[in-house]
């Protein structure tokens, strides 16, 4: 007779570590080009010296597969859901959609 199997007896260690390179950034500005193979995120920080003029400083772009993206896409959505379940709903002052933009 075999023994029941734990939920956790199949699934591997999980261990997170950090490279000697990692950094935490601040990002309000996050720009998102696509491919068939790949989506390619451009973080940065967004300043506006007067109303007619905003400079963005991108410092950081990250390639994922478009199987990634879309689990970010649900981790995101669900935490987002958490976020305003505990402290109410977020508002977007401003969406600019972006037509015609680069696709690579």
């Amino acid at each position: 007779m075999s023994q029941p199997q734990s939920p956790n007896q199949d699934q591997p260690n999980f261990k997170l570590t950090t490279t000697d390179d990692y950094r935490d950034r601040y990002a309000n500005s996050v720009q998102v080009r696509m491919s068939v193979w790949d989506f390619f995120l451009v973080f940065g920080t967004m300043t506006s010296e007067n109303p007619q003029e905003l400079h963005v400083r991108n410092f950081q772009g990250i390639y994922l597969s478009p199987q990634q993206a879309k689990a970010l896409w649900n981790v995101l959505g669900h935490n987002l859901a958490q976020y305003e379940q505990t402290f109410g709903p977020l508002a977007l002052e401003q969406q600019i959609p972006q037509t015609n933009g680069p696709v690579h």
